[in-house]
């Protein structure tokens, strides 16, 4: 355990955000922290990072907070820029300080050890190599390449120095190497934000290969599904407890209601069964013992909880358009997007009912694409018509910042002045405006609540044609499902850009990704698009795994080299041993008499056993992978 929190209460300003947090972090946890926007979910990991603290409390609930030894907490906000003339590249290699240490006095006992093969100098360059490559020495420069590459950085930019960087850019840069730096206990505040679909697959590959703890608050239900074993849902101000990932916690929590709900409804009836036997026979003298029995029995038992009703507020959205228009909806041909430069081509045609998805890296033009389509931006050649009768309801994501200095209501009435008041109010309460709500001045709204603002008055308007740019940023996961819905049951036709995976799967029926060089067409959607990546990844893969080998500078001598093997295989089979034996252990707990009817703890038992299933699978291919290796070289050396 390195890190402990039990019966925490937060308050801020006074008043309760967080009122009983129960939440461990061990060594190697992988938690995911889901519930509704205002919850108290960033609360939760600026309480975990040491920025706020307990409430103090006036009874006797047993609250602490508890951290093993001194664990090195990141967080985004702690990385900052020491030194702004430094390339990117550099600040990149900063986060590997104690690797390149250790790298620099390897070379130094390598060239002792070459001048005078003394056992001390054999020793201690045996003893540095150990470490070295128990430190990731070996791959440390393979992984930050990979990482500025997914990132999206040019091999130019890795030299530019910091200071040229944008905002957006740099803080891109500070992400990289917190992520590299590989604090004790890792805090990322929704990471997919702004980021590509690129660069979240390498993210999620990063945070599976992990080795020490993270705790990720995110709404991207399909990277939530990739990276967590631990759910921590926080409902009501309370943190409840999941094992598995965010599908698992659905399931679970599903699960876990409808059983409380069982228990309560039969505690219930059982109590107005034995109140009836009391109240019928406690003044018969026959029969008062009896009756005496039984209302010892109602006063033994221990109340079940009714379950709370699910937070499932959310806002209404489901209209038909108020014309159906025609079958051709909109014609782009060889339409060329850009600013100074060409950045794509796009070619494409939609009819009534389409629902195409725009994917693809930040900066190659998918929102220009867009703002060329509604007149922002003019092309830079071909063209493009939108249909007859077409009504476009266009949602830009720089509406989350829409400013203005009027109330929500009078906002709403500059785009429907023929409203009366009561009518808007109703059209804004449907989206979750209501009450004093209305009143509220816009520039006081959070992003979240400036996208409902926004939508109502899109569909308020019944468009036949959607276009959306990131329309899901700042929703919660209940609002994106909603919009999800929403939009399935919508009959008119949708253009909608998203880096939301689970989004876009979805709801698309046909896919448009940009890349560079080019715009690409999957006519059958994102299943498509993932087959095809998968394709062309094999294909670079199996081109990497070709023959040409080329000879690599040595670091040791045959004879270590082979002693490093035979260490490392020792170890690996070490860990699959013991991995066995915790596999056959927690089994044997499945069918212990106290677990047999217990649901949730056998949930918690057969999750820790896919857990370590998957870690034998891994080890095993590792030794594999080590045997193999182990066998070439001998071969190598005997030749």
């Amino acid at each position: 355990m390195q890190l402990k929190i039990q019966n925490g209460v937060v308050e801020l300003s006074g008043q309760p955000v967080l009122s009983s947090v129960n939440i461990e972090i061990n060594d190697t946890s992988k938690i995911a922290v889901v519930g509704r926007n205002g919850c108290g979910k960033t609360t939760l990991l600026k309480l975990i990072a040491g920025e706020y603290s307990l409430t103090r409390l006036d009874s006797d609930t047993d609250s602490f907070f508890a951290v093993s030894g001194k664990p090195h907490i990141g967080v985004l906000s702690q990385m900052t820029f020491d030194d702004e003339s430094r390339t990117l590249i550099e600040e990149i290699r900063s986060a590997y300080t104690e690797i390149l240490s250790v790298k620099y006095e390897l070379e130094d006992a390598q060239e002792k050890m070459e001048a005078e093969q003394s056992e001390d100098n054999i020793k201690k360059y045996t003893s540095l190599l150990d470490l070295f490559t128990n430190l990731g020495g070996f791959y440390f420069e393979k992984e930050y390449e990979a990482a500025i590459k997914h990132f999206g950085f040019t091999e130019e930019q890795k030299y530019r120095p910091l200071s040229e960087f944008s905002g957006g850019q740099r803080t891109k840069i500070a992400f990289l190497k917190l992520l590299l730096s590989k604090p004790d206990i890792l805090l990322l505040d929704e990471p997919t934000n702004h980021l590509d679909i690129e660069a979240v697959e390498w993210l999620e590959g990063y945070l599976k290969e992990y080795k020490k703890a993270f705790v990720v608050v995110s709404h991207d239900r399909m990277f939530l599904d990739n990276v967590a074993e631990t759910v921590y849902e926080i409902e009501y101000g309370v943190t409840h407890r999941y094992a598995g990932n965010y599908t698992s916690f659905t399931i679970l929590k599903k699960q876990q209601r409808e059983q409380q709900k069982k228990e309560y409804d039969a505690q219930k009836k059982e109590i107005e069964r034995l109140t009836q036997l009391v109240e019928k026979f406690r003044y018969k003298p026959t029969k008062a013992a009896m009756a005496q029995s039984k209302l010892k029995q109602l006063e033994r038992m221990k109340p079940v909880e009714a379950p709370e009703a699910y937070d499932t507020r959310t806002f209404h959205a489901f209209f038909e358009p108020e014309d159906a228009g025609v079958k051709d909806v909109l014609s782009v041909k060889k339409l060329e997007i850009g600013y100074d430069k060409p950045l794509s081509v796009v070619d494409i045609e939609m009819h009534r009912g389409d629902r195409v998805g725009i994917i693809g890296g930040n900066g190659l033009g998918k929102s220009t694409f867009i703002k060329t389509l509604m007149g922002k931006v003019p092309p830079l050649s071909g063209g493009y018509k939108f249909g007859p009768r077409v009504t476009v309801g266009y949602f830009d994501q720089q509406m989350a910042l829409y400013s203005s200095s009027d109330t929500v209501l009078d906002d709403f009435l500059k785009s429907y002045p023929g409203m009366t008041d009561f009518e808007a109010r109703s059209a804004l309460g449907a989206f979750m405006f209501t009450g004093e709500e209305v009143f509220k001045k816009v520039d006081m709204l959070s992003g979240g609540e400036r996208v409902r603002l926004a939508l109502c008055k899109i569909f308020g308007k019944r468009p036949n044609f959607l276009i959306l740019d990131e329309p899901t940023n700042h929703m919660d996961i209940v609002g994106k499902e909603t919009l999800e819905d929403m939009l399935l049951s919508y009959t008119g036709t949708l253009l909608f850009v998203s880096h939301d995976r689970y989004f876009i799967r979805k709801i698309s029926d046909r896919l448009l990704s940009f890349e560079n060089g080019g715009v690409t067409e999957y006519p059958y959607g994102y299943a498509q698009y993932l087959e095809m990546q998968s394709s062309e990844t094999k294909k670079e893969q199996e081109k990497k795994e070709e023959p040409a080998k080329k000879a690599k500078k040595s670091f040791t001598t045959p004879a270590k080299e082979r002693s490093r093997y035979e260490r490392a295989i020792a170890k690996a089979e070490e860990k699959i041993a013991l991995l066995e034996e915790k596999i056959g252990g927690v089994k044997q707990e499945l069918s212990w008499e106290e677990n047999v009817s217990d649901y949730m703890k056998l949930s918690e038992l057969q999750a820790e056993i896919d857990s370590l299933e998957t870690e034998l699978d891994t080890a095993m291919s590792e030794w594999e992978k080590l045997s193999d290796e182990y066998a070439e070289l001998i071969g190598q050396q005997k030749n």
